[in-house]
Formats: C-alpha cells, structure tokens, sequence
C-alpha cells in the first residue's frame, strides 16, 4: 500500500486497534498512533490503571515513544491520531512537543481541552476532529456500560 493511499481513516482504525487494547484491559478505552512521514512511529493506549498514574493517558504514552523513536523531544513533522479529544493536560504536552497535527475521534464533553475555551496547542498545529468519531464513542459507551454492569 503506498503512503498517498493512507489517510486519517486508515490511522484513526489503528488507534481504534490501541483503544480496544485498553478495553481488553479494563482501561478506559483511548488509543493513540503517532504518524511521521507516513509512517507509524509510535502506539499507545491508556495505562492508567496498571501504571496507577493519572498522567499514563493513550497520548502521552504516544508522545514519549515517539520522542525516543526520533532521539529528540519535538514531534514537528509528526501526527498525531486519538480516538478522544485530548484533556487539557495532553493537549499541553502535545503544545510542547510542536507536534505538526492532531486528529481526533469522538470529542470529550466532560475532559476534552475544548471545555476550557482555550487553544492549548502549538499555533502551528493543525486539528481535524470527528474521523470515525460514532466508531470512537461507542467503544467508550460500551465500556461504561460494561462497568456500571
């Protein structure tokens, strides 16, 4: 498959892949690839609870792997696919590393950055919102669901 017939469809369905890691695992369900050159340099999924680290979300798990595949801490030619909107404190981290993108599934009315009225991200960085966001949502749906039993 060559990389101009990958699009943000194809690598929102591998953080999908990431999500359903954390699912199977008893973690909220969020997934994370970072993309550099058309390329996956990073996966991650919420760890949260295995870690007990509230700072072990799906994106800064991806923003650290990353940083360690390219041997420095800027993600400038790099982007990033979640299945939800990022919270405040990923959306910070993602400011720092000048990632180029972030594209995101299902918003977060509750945690996501945008609740905050504020632009938290680099002002070079791009966001595209709602790929295979009804994809993104039910798996969360799915796994309160199955919490609250």
């Amino acid at each position: 498959m060559g990389l101009s017939v990958l699009s943000d469809d194809h690598f929102m369905g591998e953080a999908l892949k990431e999500a359903q890691k954390a699912f199977d695992a008893d973690e909220v369900p969020v997934g994370a690839v970072i993309v550099c050159r058309g390329r996956i340099i990073a996966r991650a999924h919420n760890l949260t609870e295995r870690l007990t680290d509230v700072t072990a979300h799906a994106e800064m798990q991806a923003i650290t792997a990353a940083a360690n595949f390219l041997g420095g801490k800027y993600l400038n030619d790099c982007t990033l696919f979640v299945t939800l909107e990022p919270c405040l404190m990923c959306a910070g981290a993602l400011n720092w590393s000048q990632i180029s993108k972030v594209v995101y599934g299902a918003d977060d009315e509750k945690k996501g950055y945008s609740t905050y009225h504020s632009k938290p991200f680099h002002p070079k960085t791009e966001v595209v919102k709602g790929i295979r966001a009804a994809e993104c949502a039910a798996l969360m749906k799915d796994f309160f669901k199955k919490k609250r039993g």
